[in-house]
């Protein structure tokens, strides 16, 4: 189920049922995050942990139906970079993978040219502040801009709104409505898009938030980021 899921969420998966499978795939494969029961019928998830980090500063994710505070403690004591508590739905779990890759991946920019980016005929100056699509200069908004280029940095990455309220607004729920960035998403489409009501840059990926892509021939592609489950 969990390999089907991230799958459909555009990440390349393989599935290890033993702790010998999993050194040798690490080892072979170098995914960019793993996903680690802490219960491996008669192995021992920690056991693992400790050697996987023995090999390799991978990104690790516990699963487990263990929900004390001191067993997640332990867990992030041992060098895992989160814990998951089952049961958990799918939108979380995504939401935790994107988060710890976000926070282990070095930045980069997705297309890097002049002071900007550029994705086919759509053309992003970050020094100038400035959007061109099609040999045109769209006007926008401050929030907007901010908006479009935390984004377009990050490349078929699935932001939800709370995180968008986060990084682009610096606010939360608790104190801005998140249809601010429903509505600016709608503002943005209307600009950058052919048609916005069938938006190709920015796309709805539902239950889970927004994503921006790339996907126009002589862009840079983003890249999948494989997972070892």
């Amino acid at each position: 189920m969990l390999i089907q899921l991230l799958e459909a969420d555009g990440y390349e998966v393989e599935g290890v049922a033993h702790s010998s499978e999993a050194l040798a795939a690490v080892a072979s494969r170098e995914p960019n995050l793993v996903l680690l029961d802490v219960v491996l019928g008669e192995e021992d998830g920690r056991e693992l942990l400790l050697e996987l980090r023995v090999l390799s500063d991978v990104p690790v994710v516990f699963l487990t139906g263990r929900g004390l505070e001191t067993d997640r403690i332990a867990g992030l004591r041992m060098g895992a970079d989160d814990y998951v508590v089952k049961p958990f739905s799918p939108g979380e779990l995504t939401a935790r993978i994107e988060s710890v890759l976000r926070r282990c991946r070095p930045a980069r920019p997705a297309c890097p040219v002049a002071g900007g980016l550029r994705f086919g005929e759509l053309r992003i100056d970050r020094r100038s502040r400035e959007v061109e699509c099609s040999g045109r200069l769209i006007d926008l908004t401050a929030k907007e801009f901010d908006l479009l280029v935390f984004l377009a940095t990050s490349p078929r990455q699935v932001f939800s709104r709370q995180q968008l309220l986060e990084h682009v607004w610096s606010s939360s729920p608790d104190w801005q409505d998140e249809g601010t960035v429903t509505e600016h998403i709608y503002r943005l489409r209307h600009k950058i898009e052919v048609d916005a009501d069938r938006p190709q840059r920015i796309v709805t990926i539902r239950g889970a938030g927004y994503r921006f892509e790339p996907g126009i021939a002589g862009t840079v592609e983003a890249k999948r980021v494989p997972a070892l489950v």
